[in-house]
């Protein structure tokens, strides 16, 4: 599909002005587009706080930041697992205390095409419980902060969404006896994407300020395969990226990076690249099924994430 609305080209960093005095928390934040979204912002003078798993990459990364961009690149780390709602609320507490404002939270971390059915230390399918739930109770803690910044939320779903059930599977959510790497990545995906729509009506209704936009990288080279899939899958995806059908890490960071900064945005929509099936090409609006924000099973969705991750979000 051709997308004009920011010229043939479609968004790139270029439009950016200075992000002074803004900071901006990115979750998985070490590698991928994760990474190349903290480098875009800080280049624009704003502060990162990155929020990831691994000290050890993420000093690492840090490291690399500082020594391309200096040393008063503003950019720091709060160790999080996604997977573990007590290390997610751990890491809020953190943020809440050292970070006193937040104009974005981007929800980029992702878990992806884990071979056989996982449980998170919580019991929830390791897919949905790191992609999802511990998407939802941190951006419920922090929501105040980010209400009293102006802030936005960010959503970093896949066109993943549309290759599953296209439906919670509410009666089977750790898909017990039908577990299928791919279609339950999917059905995690969508969750994110139903989250954030139903967190719209949610917020529109209560009158409030925060913004909240869906994006997705498209078909980027980055490490998300690479750390999580089967054997065949890593190597199926290591020649995809050798083909014109597999852009960049950094592409693949344009749309989040504009979710996060850019005025004027439709909320209800999917951003991401308007190239050949939307994989690749410039960055605009997508495609949106309607499926994604059915309001019956959003509703049912946010009532369930609520219970499973104990948090009631004050709205």
């Amino acid at each position: 599909m051709s997308d004009q609305t920011f010229g043939p080209n479609g968004w790139t960093p270029e439009r950016l002005g200075s992000l002074e005095g803004q900071t901006f928390l990115i979750t998985g934040a070490n590698s991928g587009a994760g990474f190349q979204a903290s480098r875009i912002l800080l280049r624009k003078g704003a502060r990162v706080v990155m929020l990831n798993r691994n000290p050890e990459k993420s000093a690492a990364a840090i490291a690399r930041l500082k020594e391309e961009l200096g040393d008063d690149a503003k950019v720091s780390f709060v160790q999080m697992d996604l997977a573990v709602l007590a290390s997610v609320r751990e890491a809020a507490a953190e943020v809440l205390e050292t970070v006193p404002r937040i104009d974005a939270l981007i929800c980029n971390a992702a878990i992806a095409q884990v071979p056989t059915q996982k449980l998170t230390v919580d019991g929830f399918e390791s897919q949905l419980g790191t992609n999802h739930y511990g998407h939802f109770l941190l951006c419920g803690l922090l929501y105040e902060r980010i209400e009293a910044s102006t802030g936005r939320i960010v959503v970093v779903s896949s066109l993943g969404y549309k290759m599953g059930l296209q439906t919670m599977q509410f009666d089977n959510m750790n898909w017990d006896g039908n577990y299928h790497q791919n279609r339950t990545y999917c059905h995690s995906k969508l969750a994110q994407m139903m989250f954030a729509y139903e967190l719209q009506d949610r917020l529109a209704a209560a009158n409030k300020d925060v913004e909240v936009y869906v994006c997705h990288p498209g078909s980027s080279a980055t490490s998300l395969i690479e750390t999580s899939g089967n054997v065949f899958t890593r190597a199926a995806w290591k020649l995809m990226t050798w083909s014109p059908m597999v852009q960049t890490a950094e592409q693949g960071s344009y749309p989040e990076v504009m979710c996060a900064t850019q005025d004027g945005l439709e909320q209800r929509a999917l951003y991401g690249p308007t190239g050949f099936q939307e994989m690749v090409g410039p960055v605009g609006t997508g495609t949106l099924e309607p499926y994604a924000h059915d309001k019956h099973v959003m509703e049912r969705l946010w009532t369930l994430s609520e219970q499973e991750t104990g948090i009631e979000w004050a709205l």
